[in-house]
């Protein structure tokens, strides 16, 4: 019987290091605060010019539904909303104390060595230790 990943690294190790590094994503992901300010181009508020090439995408294929420029539009349209609003995010790690730090990444690095040790193959005449 051979263990996670088909070694013999052992089953015990791979589930008790995801459950660290589910853990310490989870903790770690709880202190974060995500924000979003405005779409600003030289100083003007441009999320409504990022609508227009999807609106003017959008309209032409209603019009015709196998327009390549619609598509192109509607798609471009959508792209440029996207990436408005995620490069618009900011992301900040909230005061946490130093023990809480620790824990966190101690979880996420133990876990994570857990899990690559229990997928390694230990090979022939490897002894585990």
């Amino acid at each position: 019987m051979t263990g996670a990943g088909g070694t013999p690294g052992g089953v015990g190790a791979f589930f008790g290091g995801a459950a660290m590094v589910v853990a310490g994503g989870y903790l770690l992901l709880t202190r974060v605060t995500v924000t979003s300010g405005g779409w600003y181009f030289y100083g003007v508020n441009a999320f409504g010019l990022s609508l227009v090439p999807l609106l003017i995408g959008v309209g032409l294929l209603f019009f015709n539904g196998r327009s390549l420029a619609g598509w192109c539009l509607t798609g471009a349209g959508a792209l440029i909303i996207v990436v408005g609003i995620i490069s618009n995010l900011s992301i900040y790690f909230r005061p946490s104390s130093l023990f809480d730090t620790l824990v966190i990444l101690i979880l996420l690095a133990g876990g994570l060595g857990l899990v690559a040790r229990s997928l390694r193959d230990a090979g022939p005449g490897a002894r585990e230790g």
